[in-house]
């Protein structure tokens, strides 16, 4: 038992042989899985019944709305759901919620047939967040890992935005010390995401990072600024009319599944809290998430460690995070990886990470079945090993100054 524990504890299990064979399987999985939907498919309908890429079926629709001139009716569930149905022929809807910045981006995505539009989609924003991960590091071992991590799957079985956001949420992060003002431009094309930018502005002000504060606000506005030439102030109101609607219905009335969020509002209700109580508990959770980064990012640490905490902590302040957005904890477990390469790995620190690659493709099971709150509770040990690792250099840092001095 002890040599056991002692295995797990250092991480010396975890061997390259172990990581390939991991990633080659995870990638191996994800390839046939997706051969066979395809394969199976009839028209834009796979062998469940349901439409190829799911969620994708809302960009899509809601981008031929906009191109038909018709851009405030994506926010009008009714009319949507009848393009939904007129397109794939079944009865199930998927709605659109994203801000109309993102609807430019669905209506370019729309030009082209369903099918194609989901491959397209898929392969474009699977590109960028390679790319970001191969800025992270051009190892071999790491990108066999990142495309074998089970959430790649989920995020292309939806043909949602996890790898956007990853791309974009990191790529604003490695951009920041040498090219800030692209960091900016990056971290306001998330606009479409709002729900993850509640912290970047803070760990940009902490850090005095002027110049990406006033790139980031400069995107968005060139963002509204298009959509109001594009669409004119209708589109926006339908956007804020709708929001009431997705809060109450999607969201707080859990019509998506509680079992696929990885939020700490998400456990409230999963254990039968309401609205109130899980709202508090995720004001408890953001608050000290916040500050927690906060701290780091005013240390002298590496940057992979105040990125990593950004991008931990973000998935963490937000109520509103699913299973496919853990691409973005994908990202902060390489930037780890990096780090701990470097610098070495701290007690327990590499099953920790296996354990956040491995577990959150089950989330959804375990929380159906216990209930439990994986994906909430994977972050949360993560973002705990990355506190850890700062004060342990920070103290380091301190013994050996202090050292100097003596001497």
């Amino acid at each position: 038992m002890q040599t056991a524990l002692h295995r797990l504890a250092s991480g010396t299990w975890l061997t390259q042989r172990v990581v390939l064979f991991a990633g080659m399987a995870g990638l191996a999985s994800a390839a046939a899985s997706l051969a066979w939907l395809f394969a199976t498919a009839n028209g834009t309908i796979d062998a469940t019944g349901r439409p190829l890429g799911t969620d994708f079926s809302s960009f899509w629709t809601a981008g031929r709305l906009a191109l038909a001139g018709h851009a405030s009716s994506a926010y009008h569930w009714a009319t949507l759901e009848a393009l939904q149905a007129q397109t794939h022929g079944v009865d199930l809807f998927f709605p659109w919620s994203y801000p109309p910045m993102f609807l430019a981006v669905a209506a370019l995505v729309a030009l082209l047939p369903y099918v194609p539009a989901l491959i397209a989609w898929q392969a474009a924003t699977l590109a960028a967040a390679v790319a970001a991960l191969r800025a992270i590091s051009p190892a071999p071992l790491l990108l066999v890992a990142g495309l074998g991590y089970p959430i790649v799957l989920v995020c292309l079985g939806h043909g949602q935005t996890g790898f956007l956001t990853a791309a974009l949420l990191t790529g604003g992060v490695l951009c920041l010390e040498r090219r800030e003002a692209l960091a900016g431009i990056l971290f306001g094309l998330l606009a479409y995401k709002p729900q993850f930018g509640l912290l970047i502005p803070l760990v940009l002000v902490a850090g005095g990072y002027w110049r990406a504060i006033a790139a980031a606000g400069a995107t968005v506005l060139a963002g509204v600024g298009l959509t109001l030439a594009l669409w004119g102030w209708p589109v926006w109101q339908a956007f804020v009319d709708s929001m009431t609607l997705t809060r109450s219905i999607v969201f707080e009335g859990g019509s998506t599944g509680f079992e696929k969020f990885q939020s700490a509002f998400a456990w409230a209700r999963l254990w039968g809290g309401s609205a109130t109580a899980a709202y508090l508990l995720q004001a408890v959770v953001t608050t000290g998430a916040a500050a927690a980064c906060l701290w780091i990012w005013r240390q002298n640490v590496g940057f992979r460690l105040k990125g990593a905490a950004l991008l931990t902590a973000t998935l963490l302040s937000t109520p509103y995070v699913l299973d496919y957005d853990l691409t973005v904890l994908g990202m902060a477990l390489a930037l780890l990886v990096a780090h701990g390469l470097e610098h070495g790995f701290r007690p327990w620190e590499k099953t920790v990470f296996a354990l956040a690659w491995l577990l959150p493709s089950g989330g959804r099971g375990i929380a159906m079945l216990l209930p439990l709150p994986v994906g909430f509770a994977v972050l949360a040990m993560v973002f705990g090993l990355i506190l850890a690792r700062v004060r342990a250099e920070r103290h380091n840092e301190s013994v050996f100054g202090a050292e100097l001095r003596a001497a």
